[in-house]
């Protein structure tokens, strides 16, 4: 009984060690960018942090990532106000530069496959009509999509 008792302590040591390696290893990032990525929320508000990221601190220049062109305009014009709300919260920040940036959670790629399911030529999906203006048997999808077959789209595109 005294044996389990001295197993379930060295168990919770081991768990307690765990955790407090990674409080330390977590307060350790303060005034890194992993600490800043932590707090990025509330130093930059919610609408700004969900479209840009800190990716860099060197030199006391911070690069972050924006989304989109209209974002990086946005920090752009907060820059004065972001440099005042880092420092408050201890980072020691002297500039900060702007580059465009697609983090991989916002980018979802289709694959090939995906992509040939829903394209408007399959004729074994959507099956096979005349088109309307030349009246040659086209795609289904071409003409829900176009209102006319893919070749009568090619020459109302065509710019002369």
């Amino acid at each position: 009984m005294i044996l389990e008792d001295l197993k379930h302590k060295k168990k919770e040591k081991k768990e307690q060690s765990i955790y407090t390696c990674l409080e330390e290893i977590k307060s350790s990032w303060k005034g890194n960018v992993g600490g800043l990525i932590q707090d990025w929320v509330a130093i930059a508000g919610e609408q700004l942090a969900f479209n840009s990221t800190p990716l860099n601190i060197q030199n006391k220049i911070l690069t972050i990532g924006a989304s989109h062109p209209q974002w990086r305009q946005a920090i752009q014009y907060n820059r004065l106000e972001l440099i005042a709300s880092l420092k408050s919260y201890g980072y020691q920040i002297k500039e900060i530069r702007i580059r465009q940036h697609y983090p991989k959670d916002l980018v979802t790629r289709e694959s090939e496959k995906e992509i040939w399911e829903k394209h408007p030529s399959r004729t074994d999906k959507t099956g096979i009509t005349n088109c309307p203006i030349c009246k040659v048997p086209s795609p289904k999808g071409e003409v829900k999509l176009w209102g006319k077959c893919s070749f009568c789209r090619r020459k109302e595109l065509r710019i002369d």
